[in-house]
């Protein structure tokens, strides 16, 4: 299929500690330098945590998970289901794309067997998944735009004026992402290309640590 990678949704969810914290394992930072990064992170601190899905045509979300009272939680498999059924399958209606594959990760939550026949119910055999019609590779967290490219970028962009209370936060993260041009993501979807063409001369050994400049 002619430009088949412009087609794939890549999806996830990613946390936004209140403080700043970043999980380096799971988060690349796009820089004209190296920035030598170094966070101090206390226990218990509040957080969001956010779904979003990217192709190259643009962005579905985000989605922030609360419960009932508004109350931001952690994600499980009740709370994912409801996600796609309340608002990623609207979303994608409303942008009026035809004919995406969709991809996520081997989380628990995302391949229980109600999950698996929810998104297939929209997605049919275009299902990149674990237990899917299309296997996901596992341990592959480096592998999508959502892992070495938006986590970075947005979280180097909302932490920018320290904002102190979550509502702050989500504002940040909402404006931030509705500010991400396509012209963006087609760059990012080319060098997701680029990195499948280094996996596979290497055999699929692990990515090495790349600064991505813009």
């Amino acid at each position: 299929m002619v430009d088949f990678h412009k087609r794939i949704l890549f999806s996830d969810e990613a946390h936004f500690w209140l403080n700043g914290y970043v999980n380096k394992q799971n988060c690349r930072i796009w820089s004209k330098a190296n920035p030598q990064v170094y966070v101090e992170t206390s226990l218990h601190q509040e957080k969001l945590t956010v779904w979003c899905a990217l192709w190259a045509g643009g962005i579905i979300g985000p989605y922030f998970f609360k419960n009932d009272g508004g109350h931001n939680v952690t994600v499980n498999g009740d709370r994912y289901r409801a996600k796609i059924t309340n608002f990623f399958i609207p979303e994608l209606n409303n942008n009026d794309v035809q004919e995406l594959w969709f991809q996520q990760d081997g989380a628990t939550c995302h391949t229980a067997r109600a999950t698996i026949d929810l998104l297939k119910n929209t997605f049919g055999d275009r299902l990149i998944s674990r237990f899917g019609p299309v296997n996901w590779p596992p341990r592959s967290w480096d592998l999508t735009p959502l892992d070495y490219f938006l986590r970075g970028y947005v979280k180097s962009l909302v932490f920018a004026d320290k904002p102190q209370m979550l509502d702050h936060l989500e504002d940040n993260i909402r404006r931030v992402m509705a500010d991400i041009r396509p012209q963006m993501l087609e760059k990012v979807i080319e060098n997701w290309t680029s990195r499948l063409d280094y996996i596979r001369a290497s055999r699929g050994s692990p990515m090495p640590e790349i600064i991505f400049k813009m």
